[in-house]
């Protein structure tokens, strides 16, 4: 992961979700239970992202979108 991974506004990645963009948006938190608090529907947390990734399950190039509230 990138730490000059660029800030994007919430519009454009509610607009890309919406239009069914191939964006993976992922709850930034590393707690399961605060994720569940403050998640948003169809993000995954980052302890499934791991797992996915573990698993190759993460195509190269995905864009990942990360948040916290």
């Amino acid at each position: 992961m990138s730490e000059d991974a660029p800030r994007i506004e919430p519009g454009v990645v509610r607009g890309q979700l919406e239009s069914g963009s191939d964006t993976l948006l992922v709850c930034a938190y590393d707690d399961d239970a605060k994720c569940g608090k403050y998640g948003i529907e169809g993000a995954i947390t980052l302890t499934e992202l791991e797992r996915r990734e573990a698993a190759g399950e993460v195509e190269p190039g995905r864009e990942l979108v990360f948040y916290c509230a």
